[in-house]
């Protein structure tokens, strides 16, 4: 099992990843359209700042974000642009150089808040409370998922890093979930995922003996799972419906559940 100092160093190491990126754009390049809908470059910063943020006052003060947490679900009924006008306000006024130095204080704070946090703790979030492990590796998943749309914006290239499997575990944890919060029941039969790590290891999950399964990149399928490309647009190859059915369905992130990306291949 990983430990959780390891995530805690690696979602450090995945922020100043994309840090390195976007520190060295014109401030003009921050107003790049990226292929969240309504986000620019600018806009997938401020999100990760007001979460970041959000991540370090449910550590530290659940009852405060008791109430954060509640402002913000009463917006889920009513659309994605609702819920943008809560978390993206604080920062829509702000410059960029500004925005910049609001992620990193934001970073700062939940760096310091997630050094308390111990082995069997749970922490408060906009669904049930969570494990720090998990709690830490949803975090890092939204740096790594954001860091991928601000990447292909500006024509950035950032390094692949076997940190991505802290993002593939919880993709192939979050299988039921996608199917859950869609209020439909998951398959019974089981899917075998097995992925290249950027190092060439490989990673194996599910059964053995499975009639379904998954292969291919570990990259491509944190593309899959975090709604960042749609599997035809990868190099995976899926075998079985019921594989194909949750790659289709796959959201490894709290929140309303949402689609992907149509296909750009026919």
């Amino acid at each position: 099992m990983t430990s959780l100092s390891r995530i805690v160093t690696d979602l450090a190491a995945e922020q100043a990843a994309l840090d390195a990126v976007v520190a060295a754009l014109a401030p003009d390049a921050w107003m790049s359209e990226t292929d969240s809908p309504r986000w620019r470059v600018f806009e997938q910063i401020a999100h990760l700042t007001y979460f970041d943020r959000a991540a370090a006052i449910a550590i530290t003060d659940p009852d405060t974000f008791a109430g954060m947490a509640e402002e913000l679900r009463a917006r889920f009924p009513l659309g994605p642009e609702a819920i943008d006008d809560l978390s993206l306000a604080p920062h829509r006024s702000m410059s960029p150089a500004e925005l910049l130095t609001a992620w990193r204080d934001a970073r700062r704070m939940l760096a310091e808040a997630s050094a308390t946090l111990a082995d069997g703790d749970r922490v408060p979030w906009y669904g049930p409370p969570m494990s720090a492990r998990s709690f830490l590796t949803a975090r890092l998943m939204e740096v790594w998922a954001h860091g991928a749309d601000v990447a292909k914006a500006v024509g950035a290239t950032r390094e692949s890093t076997d940190r991505v499997k802290h993002i593939v575990t919880l993709g192939v944890l979050t299988q039921g979930w996608s199917y859950a919060n869609r209020g439909m029941r998951p398959p019974q039969a089981g899917v075998q995922v097995e992925l290249t790590a950027p190092s060439g290891q490989r990673w194996a999950f599910g059964p053995d003996d499975a009639s379904d399964s998954i292969t291919g990149a570990a990259e491509d399928f944190c593309l899959v799972v975090t709604q960042r490309a749609h599997v035809d647009d990868t190099g995976l190859t899926v075998h079985g419906a019921a594989a194909r059915e949750w790659m289709l369905l796959a959201q490894c992130f709290a929140g309303p559940a949402s689609d992907g990306p149509a296909p750009a291949t026919s």
